[in-house]
């Protein structure tokens, strides 16, 4: 199946030794005009997934050809041990718009992505997996997804090809990511989706973020929404991904909530759990005098009299600390972070 793959890729001609003979498959002239005046980046971070690039840049090589629009494709090589980078140069040498980056050791998928979204040109990204369980046939409808008012559209994997574990932890993850960010995703982690160039240039992606790109997006003021997407069974290889991405994953939320709705305000959520924890420790010292003052019981063989001491120290220091955050981000605040979306 891969050399097949192989002769169609050179048989077709592409890059500088296309075929103009090739008959190119029509698309609707209002999707064409629409997109026809974009330029299109492909951001595919890899690891180790030198048997599906010929078949992905086959594919994509058709689908960005009949949309008649102006294109890159960028490969992410994450530090792969295989022969990931050599075959991303063999692509290269047929097409110069597919290109590769290849980095020193393995980053992580957000490392790779914020790479891709560094040295993007094109005025909406796509972004997809190497591994082929995602279909370059999505790209246009993405496309015309975002040029009908959106910037950030999610694919949603509806119907899904994936191990049972990993299938039903992501639907617990994906409601809980929905229900802490304020916006309803079915599918956080899709790895097709696609961005207005603003988006991947205000949102920053680090660590194990990239899972939650689309409640950055949302959080900062950017419309999102999701789209059914085709999802295909693994072709080659294995995941890459094993049971630890779970708990990365409950990390990274509570990451996003604080960096997002708390960083320029720290006291709206140290104050709160502060108050919270003082007054519960009050109530408890309280009700202990009580006890002690009508009916003389000894408090000192009672567990919960320093359990109640330990909420009002905890809930004093809780509310302190959000005082010094306060304070520090009134020192370092700028205006650089608001983003204006348009000025007439």
């Amino acid at each position: 199946m891969q050399a097949n793959n192989k002769q169609t890729y050179r048989r077709r001609g592409i890059g500088k030794r296309q075929n103009k003979n090739v008959q190119e498959q029509k698309q609707p002239k209002d999707k064409l005009n629409i997109i026809q005046n974009q330029t299109i980046s492909v951001v595919i971070p890899m690891f180790n997934e030198e048997e599906s690039l010929d078949e992905l840049s086959y594919s994509l090589y058709k689908v960005l050809n009949e949309m008649k629009s102006n294109y890159e494709v960028l490969f992410i090589d994450d530090g792969s041990t295989d022969n990931s980078y050599q075959k991303a140069k063999e692509i290269n040498a047929k097409n110069s718009r597919f290109h590769c980056i290849k980095l020193r050791k393995n980053y992580g998928k957000s490392s790779a992505l914020a790479v891709g979204f560094k040295n993007a040109k094109g005025d909406i990204i796509i972004t997809m997996d190497a591994d082929l369980q995602d279909d370059p046939e999505e790209i246009p409808e993405l496309v015309s997804k975002i040029n009908s008012g959106y910037d950030l559209v999610s694919g949603w994997k509806k119907v899904r090809y994936d191990p049972f574990i990993k299938k039903h932890t992501s639907k617990f993850f994906n409601f809980f990511a929905s229900l802490i960010s304020g916006i309803k995703l079915h599918d956080f982690n899709c790895g097709l989706k696609a961005y207005k160039k603003d988006v991947i240039k205000s949102v920053k992606v680090y660590g194990e973020l990239h899972r939650y790109i689309p409640a950055l997006a949302h959080l900062s003021g950017f419309k999102v929404t999701e789209k059914v997407v085709k999802h295909k069974p693994r072709k080659y290889g294995v995941t890459k991904f094993g049971a630890s991405r779970f708990f990365k994953g409950f990390f990274d939320l509570l990451t996003v909530l604080f960096t997002t709705r708390f960083i320029k305000r720290p006291l709206h959520l140290f104050g709160t759990l502060g108050l919270i924890s003082f007054f519960i420790g009050t109530g408890i010292t309280i009700y202990l005098s009580v006890m002690k003052i009508f009916y003389n019981e000894y408090l000192t063989n009672r567990p919960l009299f320093l359990v109640g001491i330990m909420f009002i120290i905890l809930g004093v220091q809780s509310f302190s600390l959000g005082l010094i955050g306060e304070m520090i981000t009134r020192s370092y605040y700028t205006e650089e972070d608001i983003l204006i979306e348009e000025i007439l």
